[in-house]
């Protein structure tokens, strides 16, 4: 993970250097110092480029003078409107644009102290890379930055504030990392195994094998995995920093560590993006790894189902009906409809166990959500608008924004079944992930519960806003910024 540091020096030594700047303002007194050094390259390059500061927008110099290998611009938006979101972009535009080189700095200007520690946030996830199976050097050229040290007058507040977000960053950076693992590696028992690892940072960890799962009643869950060869586990991981016996917040997450799609198969093209649909479990594991690695003053549980959804004699079929653990049963017409089945074992078992004060759920859960929003927001479905709104909230603050999605009885016949207590689909094409959504809410009885269909956040086809394509970990900033708002502050 890049390492950030921060120092109160007005001016780089040299080598490679990123002056942040914002829009509407003459450059500052650092832009011109360099530029003075540079023999006016900086101004000229800017004027050539019609930059001046817009966010997102950047310029390039290179080796402008013997001391600096290259100097970057980059637009920070309009001063009044720069906040965390606009400052993380801006780091991660930084770190995108000097990634062929070892060491940085980053003249941060006027920014406050809180900015400057959020503007290494955005660094190091824009430095971020998966190289685990790459064995060619060339492969990496554009990932050698290591270190960044950013220059603040408030060197020493924003160190203070850097832990904390250092913390939050790493999630992110874990839950990359699981996402980003093929699934011959990642299968649910290696996904476990993982998360037992973070027990060193003080979470206490449990993991359920099958026979647990059965004693428990989990028909739906074990449903979905008794078409694989790999196990199916599930995942408990709690952080107790708040009151002694207040109850926990509870976040679960789907963890499907590949989804054929079983019986009811997927199209061949684009299966390969199935690794990907443990998202949710990745997002709830690399969440409590944050809460723990900054020591967060709140109760909170984070339960994952992990499966492998797979094809063969032994596999689930159209037209079977479960017993989920609420002994509710289910008449399963689809079986790649099997996020819900997961979730709604794990909903109800998080809900009998913790009796948390809210559960919030993330899934890679329908294809429905990316018609209706694309890639840029998560769908919000809420049976309680005060979380509702705190979630929303705290998805604008990050970036990682949601879009709240309708919950009503009227949706309901949608799901009804001849034979059993529900069907795990409509039956048809509309509204799919709010049937989805109403289907999850018929386990989580009155608890205050919010469910985030992440299927088209989950994954970035592309590089975007200094963020590299691929896992992007979303979610993990949201919830740890919901966490900070609800529960910490005051």
């Amino acid at each position: 993970m890049l390492q950030i540091s921060f120092s109160s020096e007005t001016q780089p030594g040299g080598g490679s250097v990123a002056i942040l700047v914002p829009e509407g303002k003459p450059f500052g007194a650092a832009f011109t110092a360099l530029d003075a050094l540079a023999g006016g390259a900086l101004g000229r390059a800017a004027t050539a480029e019609d930059f001046t500061g817009k966010d997102g927008t950047s310029c390039v110099i290179l080796a402008p003078t013997a001391a600096f290998e290259r100097i970057v611009l980059v637009g920070l938006g309009r001063a009044d409107d720069v906040d965390a979101c606009a400052a993380e972009k801006a780091g991660g535009l930084v770190a995108s644009l000097l990634g062929r080189v070892e060491q940085a700095s980053v003249l941060t200007g006027e920014l406050s102290a809180a900015l400057v520690a959020h503007v290494g946030l955005g660094a190091v996830l824009g430095a971020y890379h998966f190289s685990l199976y790459h064995g060619a050097p060339e492969a990496l050229k554009n990932h050698r930055l290591t270190a960044l040290t950013l220059l603040t007058p408030h060197a020493a507040e924003a160190e203070g504030l850097w832990p904390s977000l250092r913390a939050v960053a790493r999630g992110v950076v874990l839950t990359r990392d699981l996402v980003s693992e093929p699934a011959n590696i990642l299968n649910p028992v290696e996904f476990a195994e993982r998360a037992t690892n973070l027990r060193g940072l003080g979470l206490e960890v449990e993991v359920l094998d099958r026979p647990a799962m059965e004693k428990l009643g989990f028909g739906a869950l074990l449903g979905v995995a008794q078409g694989s060869a790999n196990e199916p586990r599930l995942v408990v991981m709690r952080w107790n920093g708040g009151k002694e016996g207040e109850a926990p917040v509870a976040f679960i997450g789907k963890g499907v560590t590949f989804d054929s799609g079983g019986i009811s198969i997927k199209p061949a093209a684009g299966m390969e993006d199935m690794k990907w649909d443990m998202a949710g479990a990745g997002v709830v594991t690399g969440l409590m790894a944050a809460l723990a690695g900054r020591k967060a003053q709140v109760n909170a549980v984070g339960v994952v189902g992990l499966v492998e959804n797979m094809v063969s004699g032994t596999a689930q079929r159209p037209g079977d009906v479960v017993r989920s653990a609420s002994g509710k049963t289910i008449e399963v017409l689809n079986t790649d409809a099997e996020g819900r089945l997961v979730l709604a074992d794990v909903l109800w078992y998080a809900r009998e166990r913790f009796a948390p004060r809210l559960m919030v759920d993330l899934a890679t859960l329908t294809g429905a959500i990316i018609i209706g929003l694309g890639h840029e927001y998560a769908g919000l479905f809420s049976n309680d608008d005060a979380l509702a709104s705190g979630l929303a909230d705290a998805g604008a603050f990050t970036g990682e924004k949601l879009w709240r999605m309708p919950l009503s009885k009227d949706y309901d016949a949608l799901l009804k079944s001849d034979i059993a207590d529900m069907k795990n689909i409509s039956g048809g094409r509309a509204a799919g992930s709010i049937t989805a959504a109403q289907f999850l809410q018929r386990f989580v009885d009155k608890t205050p519960w919010a469910h985030l269909d992440i299927a088209g956040m989950a994954w970035a086809d592309k590089a975007r806003n200094g963020q590299p394509k691929g896992a992007t970990g979303f979610g993990v900033r949201l919830l740890d910024r919901f966490v900070r708002t609800a529960f910490e502050q005051g």
